[in-house]
């Protein structure tokens, strides 16, 4: 049993890192874990058909990108006018009321109530915000901002790439594109379920002739997901909480599916949480919820997902923690020590693995 951050961590040469997605989605990479014989294999993402049959259900999340990232100014008064500072970044992550959010604030000042800010407009109106709550209030050390008008509405906002997605300026109009799924239906995550970044029509029509099951539900991806971990011992560790939806519909379906004994696959690790934490000893309950459950090796017992599939994480993350409990933490270590040896591509645009 682990407990301790480091025994999560692992080699990755800068270069694997991807900083583009591949053209198709379909033509990246797919590591396949057989858990059972305890085998590697090295396929492409338009073979994962091959590995599936009428007993899976696919569950997805279909969560879409927000335009999430403010840019922009501290404003400071100065003889009864304000004046722009220093630079200011904020990252949308809930929104709590009108024209009120939660979320990640960065500046040089100090993070408290009353700092007030304004992000440039295509209107030229200007957007700006006041926080209401500064980080030290905040155990997560999020903010909590009161905006003059709808933050989303005025399309000051970004698209929140990772940092490790390097671009010489503001992401393009193919990064907004890239960085959705195909299915996704939702509006309300700061990042992209990955996993799902990879489907295509042509997969889905090939999924439809075998007669594999689809399904969705909804995470709206948030600091829980991507939030490091700081403390070696995990078990000090505090997930953020986010927000889950299971429609009536899609819960009946996956408890009829579980009670028959079939096969459920979690297109990602947003899905394997929402599943988990709807599970309700013997049938998924539908509606919303919130969820910080921490998936670690050892302190968690798997009662709805049967399959994977997932993308390659970031090492020490809660992510990579959640798949070595799902696969055995030396065996998705030694998929992964393959995986850079075969030179895939990691993280958010990167390859992807399918866990059996």
């Amino acid at each position: 049993m682990s407990e301790v951050l480091s025994d999560f961590d692992y080699e990755l040469p800068p270069e694997l890192i991807a900083q583009h997605p591949v053209s198709p989605r379909d033509s990246s990479r797919l590591l396949v874990l057989n858990r059972k014989e305890r085998k590697l294999e090295h396929r492409k993402f338009s073979d994962l058909v091959e590995y599936l049959d009428d007993r899976d259900l696919l569950v997805a999340n279909n969560t879409r990108v927000i335009q999430a990232r403010l840019e922009g100014r501290r404003l400071r008064q100065e003889a009864g006018k304000w004046i722009p500072g220093g630079r200011v970044e904020f990252v949308l992550l809930e929104k709590q009321g009108d024209c009120v959010w939660e979320g990640l604030f960065h500046a040089s000042a100090k993070y408290v109530p009353g700092l007030r800010f304004e992000v440039p407009t295509p209107d030229g109106k200007g957007l700006f915000g006041e926080l209401v709550r500064g980080s030290a209030d905040s155990p997560s050390g999020t903010v909590v901002a009161r905006f003059n008008r709808d933050p989303l509405e005025t399309k000051a906002g970004k698209i929140p790439l990772p940092h490790y997605i390097e671009r010489p300026s503001d992401p393009t109009a193919a990064d907004e594109s890239a960085y959705q799924t195909i299915y996704g239906k939702n509006d309300g995550s700061a990042a992209a379920p990955t996993a799902g970044l990879h489907f295509t029509d042509q997969v889905f029509e090939r999924l439809k002739q075998k007669k594999i099951g689809w399904e969705e539900l909804t995470l709206h991806v948030g600091l829980g997901t991507f939030r490091p971990v700081k403390t070696e011992d995990l078990s000090k560790h505090v997930m953020h909480d986010e927000r889950y939806e299971v429609s009536s519909s899609a819960a009946d379906r996956i408890t009829r599916w579980k009670k028959d004994g079939n096969r459920v696959l979690a297109v990602g690790t947003t899905s394997v949480r929402t599943l988990e934490s709807a599970w309700h000893r013997d049938h998924l309950a539908s509606g919303f919820g919130r969820t910080d459950l921490f998936i670690r090796p050892g302190h968690f017992e798997f009662q709805v997902v049967d399959r994977l599939l997932t993308n390659f994480h970031l090492p020490k993350s809660t992510l990579l923690m959640l798949v070595s409990a799902f696969a055995g933490r030396e065996f998705v270590l030694e998929a992964y020590r393959e995986a850079v040896r075969n030179r895939y591509r990691f993280f958010s645009f990167g390859d992807s693995m399918l866990i059996l």
